[in-house]
């Protein structure tokens, strides 16, 4: 059901639908067809960037673990991967379709897993990080339940670490008669592949800090689209509430970001006043603009020449 483009389509639309009868529709398109313009230049060059520094960082994942895939073709399989996904449930599609495609062609499917798998937590974790970040530095009495973001934030950091032994859990939760099976090998294979990134600490703390600055590249990208939109939002409360709105787009509950993560960016500007109109108008461009990241990986595909 979840990876269904129709059910999730539904979701999308429902939400829409649902913000669209209680906000002022027509304020909110006048504000993106006046947003301006050298914002949004500045933006799409920082959308370029965030995309080099994530292919990096699963780079520097791969290399740790001997993988020497061709940098043109780690580039090749993120970008049409990234494309893909747009269509597919959130992240969860796109990484699918990128490990299955390394995996064809290392012939190593635990690794491929493993490699996608602690990019995607530690691009998590990064997030969890800089909400706890700015759920500390925003002194401003604010309406949101600042201390169960907190909380959030620590429990989501550490699930992500108990997958870096999983090696250990996994033979407990996994039954025993299915330890002998395809089925059973393979989770248990990629369970060991991801226990021995506790080894490669060097490359965890690369990929932590491009991670941390993939996300200060999207909240900069949010804060620089509010200033074109001419909200007044201060920076700090940005750090404080786009890593929840990006953790929604995470969700597989949409179609390419549209719908829940508009509906949580619209609430959380409410706590400093912004128009629901401009929220709108905000988070559509944030998602536009992340589409737009994806272009590189739809020509690719088109061409259908791998590298």
């Amino acid at each position: 059901m979840w990876r269904s483009v129709w059910f999730r389509g539904a979701i999308s639309l429902t939400i829409l639908a649902y913000l669209a009868s209680r906000i002022d529709m027509g304020a909110a398109l006048a504000a993106l067809v006046q947003v301006n313009l050298g914002y949004l230049a500045v933006v799409l060059l920082l959308v370029g960037l965030d995309r080099a520094v994530m292919i990096a960082r699963w780079l520097v994942a791969l290399r740790s673990s001997g993988n020497e895939t061709p940098l043109k073709s780690v580039a090749w399989i993120f970008l049409v991967s990234s494309f893909i996904g747009s269509a597919l449930p959130a992240s969860i599609g796109g990484d699918a379709a990128r490990a299955y495609t390394l995996a064809r062609r290392t012939d190593d499917a635990s690794e491929a897993v493993a490699s996608v798998a602690v990019d995607r937590l530690f691009g998590i974790l990064s997030l969890a990080i800089l909400t706890g970040l700015g759920a500390t530095v925003w002194q401003t009495p604010v309406t949101l339940p600042v201390s169960l973001i907190r909380l959030a934030a620590l429990l989501l950091i550490g699930a992500g670490a108990c997958l870096l032994w999983s090696d250990l859990w996994a033979r407990t939760l996994v039954p025993k008669r299915w330890h002998a099976t395809h089925l059973g090998q393979s989770l248990l294979g990629t369970a060991d592949a991801l226990a021995r990134y506790r080894q490669r600490g060097t490359a965890l703390r690369g990929v932590l800090a491009l991670s941390v600055l993939v996300q200060l590249l999207r909240i900069s990208q949010a804060y620089l689209l509010g200033l074109g939109l001419g909200l007044d939002v201060a920076f700090g409360y940005y750090l404080l509430f786009m890593p929840i709105g990006l953790l929604m787009l995470l969700l597989p509950v949409s179609v390419a970001g549209f719908g829940l993560p508009q509906g949580v960016i619209v609430w959380l500007l409410r706590a400093q006043g912004v128009a629901d109109s401009l929220s709108f108008a905000l988070s559509t461009l944030i998602v536009l603009t992340g589409l737009a990241g994806n272009l590189p990986g739809a020509w690719l595909y088109a061409r259908r020449k791998e590298l």
